[in-house]
């Protein structure tokens, strides 16, 4: 009976002890305050925050969206914030387990205020009118990452502070290295500034088809730091160093506004020259009078020079769309007037040959 009664005064004694100062009691209440915490979690992420995106989706702005779902996450953190530092209240710490509970709290604020701040970047973009328009939406984005990245070292900056740590003389003692660095990515920063000359001058975005001669034509997919992604027409991506785009002409075809046919026909040497003006003229009635065409930006319809083994006439007009596959249409039926007028007047197209003459002796 009196081993009994030890027992329970020990077990007593130890649960009044605890963990660290604090009895069990503190503890198993601090346990149930998480779980409350996590409950509640579970409810905001489930119940608020989808009744929030059900509402917002209904809404014609972009702004209102784009902040539910960036305060999401913090969202779901602040539950577990707010236990750890109510549950850590209750318990009475002591000593250095005292200071660092108290480092462990203002870490965990510290970390929800800078993930608050890193995601309302973004959608406090929607609330700048024009934006897009004055920076466009790629270098915007740009902007917006370089923000995240700054709020992020500053955030962990501050973290380390609280636990004492200071990062300026880290900071300088990575300078040298920073310096050996920087002479060894020399080309990382001349593509780095080229790709921001990109975006500023606005010479292409995502979604456009670029053509660079020699180097690269397709869909722009994305626009990097170092370098942009190019899906080709045969559907393969390649990735193109931006310092080619500051150092090449880059041709914008999507923008293209009138698409030019510009062609040379080579007519055979016996075509007569009535039958070169009367080729002429009908070619050039065609264009004038098709509605394919726009005339206003000039057209040309010229016999061009004698070469070779040809007459050559030189065929210059802008077409009203700019749509690829219909310009391909266009050309393909002046294509086929062109054959059909040169056969009319009994001419035939030239190609390639040479006559050679045997003098007898």
């Amino acid at each position: 009976m009196e081993i009994l009664n030890n027992f329970i005064d020990l077990f007593i004694s130890v649960w009044k002890d605890g963990v660290a100062g604090v009895n069990f009691t503190q503890v198993i209440i601090a346990i149930l305050i998480l779980f409350f915490f996590l409950f509640l979690r579970g409810f905001i992420a489930k119940f608020i925050l989808k009744r929030l995106e059900n509402y917002v989706s209904k809404t014609s702005n972009k702004f209102d969206d784009a902040l539910v779902k960036a305060a999401e996450g913090p969202a779901k953190f602040l539950p577990i914030v707010l236990g750890i530092f109510i549950a850590s209240s209750y318990m009475d710490f002591e000593g250095k387990t005292l200071i660092f509970i108290d480092n462990l709290n203002r870490s965990l604020i510290t970390i929800l205020i800078f993930w608050l701040i890193h995601q309302v970047v973004e959608p406090a973009t929607y609330l700048i009118k024009k934006a897009e328009e004055l920076l466009s939406r790629d270098l915007l984005n740009w902007i917006i990452k370089a923000n995240k990245i700054l709020i992020i070292f500053f955030g962990v900056a501050a973290t380390l502070d609280v636990w004492g740590i200071k990062i300026a003389p880290i900071i300088a003692g990575l300078g040298l290295f920073g310096v050996a660095v920087a002479l060894g990515a020399q080309d990382l920063f001349k593509n780095l500034i080229s790709g921001i000359l990109v975006l500023v001058e606005k010479r292409f975005k995502i979604g456009d088809w670029i053509y660079v001669e020699n180097i690269i034509e397709g869909i722009v997919e994305r626009i990097g730091f170092r370098s942009t992604v190019i899906r080709k027409f045969d559907k393969s991506i390649a990735t193109i160093p931006n310092s080619s785009f500051a150092e090449n002409a880059v041709i914008n075809i999507t923008e293209t506004t009138n698409w030019i046919i510009s062609w040379t026909i080579n007519l055979q040497y016996d075509t007569t020259v009535e039958q070169l003006k009367t080729i002429r003229n009908e070619i050039e009635d065609y264009i004038k009078k098709n509605e394919d065409y726009k005339t206003d930006l000039g057209y040309a319809v010229r016999v061009d020079k004698f070469a070779d083994s040809s007459i050559d006439m030189y065929i210059r007009c802008f077409t009203k769309t700019d749509d690829w596959d219909e310009w391909l249409a266009v050309k393909e039926r002046l294509a086929i007037q062109i054959k059909q007028i040169v056969e009319k007047n009994k001419a035939s197209f030239a190609f390639p040959s040479q006559s050679i003459y045997v003098e007898k002796k």
